[in-house]
C-alpha cells in the first residue's frame, strides 16, 4: 500500500505538526508520536483524542495509535521587559503566566524586579514566605496554577532594599535556580530599563525570548526600542511587542478615548520588523482587579480573551523555536 504518511501529517493542525516526533501510517493503521513535554494530564488527553479525531476521519485509515512522550523538562525562560516603569509589565508578565497556564502549559513565575516586587500583589500571595530545601528555594504555589518565586517574599514589606548590582544578580539567581519541580516554562518579570539585573540574566541565564511591553506613547516607545536593542546585543530573540494601555473605555457611557495615543507600538514593531502580540486596553477593572489579587487571565471576558490571544502566540512561537 502506498505510504500516507506525509498526507497524514498534512491533515493535522500546525499546533498538533509543531509536537509530531514521527507518523508511519500501515494497512490501514496510523501510529503518531507526538512530544507532550510541558503538557498537564488534561492537556496530554485533548491532544491525544484531537490526532485521533483528525486522522480517524481520513478516507482510508482504520486504526489510530497515539504514543506520547515526554523527555525530561527542558525549561525555558521568557523575559517580560520594558525600557520605563508605569507600563504595566508586571500586569502582564502576571496575566501571561496564568494565560499560558490555562493553556495547559506548566509555568512559573519569577518576580525579578528586585527593587520593585509587586508579582505577590497581583497574585494574591501577599505575606506566604517560600520555604527552602537545603540551598534551593520552593516556590509558592498560588490559586491560579502558577508557582512564584518574588523577593517581595523574602523582605520585610515596605522595607526598602538598598543593593549594588553584584547582590541584585546573586538575588536573581536564588530565584531562577529555585527547585520548580515540572514547570518548563519560566516567565520573568524584569526591572524596568537595562541595568544589572537584565544584564545577569542575559549573561547567565539566556532566555529563550523576550516580550516587550511598552504603551502606545512615543516616550515609552523611545524607551522600549532600548530594551529591544540589550535583547539583541545578548542575542535572546524578540517574541513580538504588547501594546498596553491602549484606549480607554468609559464604564458609563462606553466611549472609548486614547489618552496615550494609539497603535504606536504596532507602529513600531512593524517598523523593527518584530511581531505584533496584541492590545491590552486601560480598564479601571484591570486595576481592581489587579489590586485584590485575582488577576483578569484568571476569569472570563474580552480582557482575559486579550490575555488569551497574546499567550496564544507566545505559546506557538515556543513550539517552533
Amino acid at each position: 500500500m502506498t505510504d500516507r504518511s506525509e498526507e497524514l501529517r498534512a491533515a493535522l493542525p500546525p499546533h498538533v505538526q509543531a509536537r509530531l516526533q514521527s507518523l508511519k501510517f500501515t494497512d490501514g493503521r496510523a501510529l503518531a508520536v507526538l512530544d507532550a513535554g510541558g503538557l498537564n494530564s488534561a492537556a496530554r488527553a485533548a491532544l491525544e483524542d484531537e490526532v485521533k479525531a483528525v486522522l480517524g476521519s481520513t478516507a482510508g485509515v482504520a486504526e489510530v495509535r497515539v504514543a506520547l512522550v515526554a523527555d525530561k523538562p527542558r525549561r525555558r525562560i521568557i523575559a517580560v521587559g520594558s525600557g520605563k516603569g508605569g507600563v504595566g509589565k508586571s500586569t502582564v508578565a502576571a496575566n501571561l503566566a496564568i494565560s499560558l497556564a490555562r493553556m495547559g502549559r506548566k509555568v512559573g513565575l519569577v518576580d525579578a524586579d528586585i527593587y520593585g516586587p509587586s508579582q505577590p500583589r497581583l497574585l494574591g500571595g501577599e505575606g506566604i514566605k517560600p520555604r527552602a530545601e537545603g540551598d534551593k528555594l520552593i516556590p509558592v504555589p498560588t490559586k491560579w496554577g502558577v508557582p512564584l518565586l518574588s523577593m517581595g517574599q523574602l523582605i520585610e514589606p515596605d522595607k526598602a532594599i538598598a543593593w549594588r548590582g553584584p547582590m541584585a544578580g546573586n538575588a536573581l539567581g536564588q530565584l531562577i535556580d529555585a527547585q520548580w519541580g515540572d514547570a518548563d516554562v519560566l516567565v520573568v518579570d524584569l526591572p524596568p530599563g537595562t541595568g544589572d539585573v537584565q544584564l545577569t540574566m542575559l549573561q547567565r541565564y539566556k532566555p529563550a525570548g523576550a516580550v516587550i511591553v511598552s504603551t502606545p506613547q512615543d516616550l515609552a516607545l523611545i524607551d522600549a526600542r532600548r530594551a529591544i536593542q540589550l535583547f539583541e546585543v545578548g542575542q535572546v530573540p524578540v517574541i513580538g511587542m504588547i501594546e498596553n494601555m491602549a484606549g480607554y473605555v468609559c464604564p458609563h457611557c462606553g466611549e472609548v478615548s486614547d489618552p496615550f495615543g494609539s497603535g504606536g507600538a504596532e507602529a513600531a514593531a512593524r517598523s523593527l520588523d518584530m511581531a505584533f502580540l496584541g492590545r491590552i486596553p486601560l480598564e479601571l477593572a484591570i486595576r481592581e482587579a489587579s489590586d485584590a489579587g485575582t488577576p483578569p487571565a484568571a476569569g472570563e471576558g474580552p480582557t482575559a480573551e486579550a490575555f488569551a490571544r497574546i499567550a496564544v502566540q507566545v505559546a506557538d512561537w515556543l513550539d517552533n523555536h
